[in-house]
């Protein structure tokens, strides 16, 4: 919430008009705490007819003793037992009011603090709701409309804050309508996303960068799909992560989602959701994700090994998703996350999800996958990836606008990499002899260390390029440069744990990345431990 962090909504409007619908909703999306008149007439006057005239009439003998503040006061021993405090927080519904005076001592009580909806329908609409929620002879619409009270009711209109016409709306809308009411939607768009993302062909060490920020933020996104692992060190063994965010082991209260964008391997993710012992209230997978079949790794195992994909499926299933129209119940369209039994207690829609959190003002943390070379558009075709990889494409895939974001952090490399065998120029090629001649690392080290996480395949490995550089500094609009194994340029480097202790040369080198890009390195990777990484930011 914004300005105003206590709101209570007051409901009003006729027999099922929609103020129960509108009040779970509240609760649902919004955590809002729901006091129903009804239940308060039942404890007060349990031996009143349960039925709608026998709660009409128990209600009228509240309003004439104790009076009709009856329902403030319950609101107000609510809410003074929830706060125990002199400044309220939080968002009440009451479900409803029938009288002009109920709604008067409810605002007497908290001023500004309240908000009036109204709703209605045509009648005829309002009959058929009736029928169909009570069973036939429980209770008699034309007989509960005509009771005294409920024939003013309509008259609450004239001094409610919005009056919605629940015939002409969908419920998902009405709802729309009151939280705007309330100043719950962002009227100023606040920058608090930070995309991170890698400027080379990936496997630039994002995943160590991410686990060093995550814990600063109250939710992390991951798009792409699984064949892109994202590795953190952690004792015993490393963690790899394949679908869920790189922050998820060392960032534990961080929520996590998987956008409309990202590609599913059911299979892999619940694997991975297992070990990590991730639970379904803390992962939100969007039901548009799309879901990698068996038969999608096959096709391109036979298909794209010319041009060196990790073939896990991802593509086949991107390219589906575009061509593949129909429906998943006839069997002619794409299964999506939304159609896996297994993945129910995840799905949510990620819309709402995020929403949340730009109305509660918190840092949310989007992490990309691959790097800026590989995208489908500007890498260098057709040695390239099924998706685009640069922020806007990671942007696009989450669901997150642009105006949301505050911070971008493009992750390079000393030295960048592509997957061994026919995977696309490189630049100046080098072997892994050249780098230990140079840096004093083991070749054998060297040899272990550069295989791809997904495949477990050698990578080939070449010198900076600086013309590729300035490219995905122009693709990418950075703020921040993450500049990663730094060992690889003197091994002497993974005993520098401040900028100073860095060799002269690499103190000399994080200068032109910064001349060259005009952006500053402001986290620096010096080796894959747990103090490897020097930290420079200034936010």
């Amino acid at each position: 919430m914004q300005k105003k962090s206590f709101r209570i909504v007051i409901l009003s409007g006729p027999i099922c008009s929609g103020k129960s619908s509108l009040s779970k909703l509240l609760v649902c999306r919004y955590g809002a705490k729901c006091i129903k008149t009804r239940d308060l007439i039942v404890a007060a006057k349990p031996n009143f007819a349960r039925t709608r005239r026998g709660l009409q009439r128990a209600g009228n003998a509240l309003d004439k003793s104790p009076g009709p503040q009856w329902i403030t006061d319950r609101l107000v021993r609510q809410i003074n037992d929830d706060q125990g405090g002199p400044t309220p927080e939080g968002l009440y519904v009451v479900d409803s009011v029938r009288k002009r005076d109920q709604i008067d001592a409810i605002r007497n009580a908290y001023g500004t603090a309240v908000y009036h909806i109204h709703l209605d329908a045509e009648d005829a609409e309002l009959r058929r709701r009736f029928e169909v929620r009570y069973e036939k002879g429980e209770d008699d619409y034309g007989a509960a409309t005509r009771e005294r009270t409920e024939r003013s009711v309509r008259d609450l209109a004239k001094v409610a804050d919005i009056v919605v016409q629940t015939d002409r709306c969908t419920k998902e809308s009405i709802l729309v309508r009151a939280v705007s009411l309330l100043g719950l939607y962002v009227r100023h768009v606040a920058p608090m996303v930070d995309v991170l993302v890698g400027g080379q062909y990936g496997s630039e060490g994002k995943g160590n960068i991410v686990a060093h920020i995550a814990p600063e933020y109250g939710l992390l996104v991951r798009v792409g799909g699984p064949n892109a692992g994202h590795k953190v060190y952690k004792e015993p063994a490393p963690e790899a992560y394949y679908h869920l965010p790189a922050g998820t082991g060392r960032a534990p209260d961080a929520q996590l989602l998987l956008g409309a964008g990202a590609v599913i391997y059911p299979k892999k993710l619940l694997a991975e959701v297992a070990q990590g012992q991730v639970d379904a209230e803390r992962l939100s997978i969007d039901p548009q994700a799309a879901i990698i079949e068996d038969a999608d790794m096959t096709t391109e195992q036979d298909t794209l090994a010319s041009i060196g994909s990790t073939a896990q499926g991802v593509g086949m299933a991107s390219a589906r998703k575009i061509t593949a129209r129909g429906s998943y119940e006839d069997g002619t369209g794409l299964r999506l996350a939304k159609d896996v039994e297994e993945l129910g207690p995840f799905i949510r829609d990620s819309q709402t999800v995020l929403e949340r959190y730009y109305l509660r003002g918190e840092r949310i943390l989007l992490e990309g996958t691959q790097g800026t070379g590989l995208s489908i558009h500007h890498g260098q075709y057709p040695h390239v990836t099924s998706r685009e990889t640069t922020v806007s494409g990671c942007l696009a895939d989450a669901g997150i606008a642009p105006k949301y974001v505050n911070r971008v952090v493009m992750v390079c490399r000393t030295y960048p990499i592509r997957v061994g065998g026919p995977s696309g120029p490189l630049g100046v090629e080098l072997t892994y002899k050249d780098v230990a001649r140079r840096s004093g690392v083991e070749l054998e080290e060297l040899q272990r260390i550069e295989r791809t996480t997904t495949t477990d395949r050698p990578r080939r490995l070449g010198e900076f390029d600086w013309k590729a550089f300035r490219r995905a500094v122009q693709l990418n609009g950075p703020t921040d440069l993450a500049l990663t194994f730094v060992d690889y340029l003197t091994k002497r480097n993974r005993e520098a744990y401040r900028y100073e202790q860095l060799s002269d040369d690499t103190l000399r080198f994080v200068e032109e990345v910064e001349r060259v890009s005009g952006r500053p390195v402001s986290l620096i990777s010096t080796d894959f431990s747990w103090r490897n990484i020097i930290d420079r930011r200034n936010w």
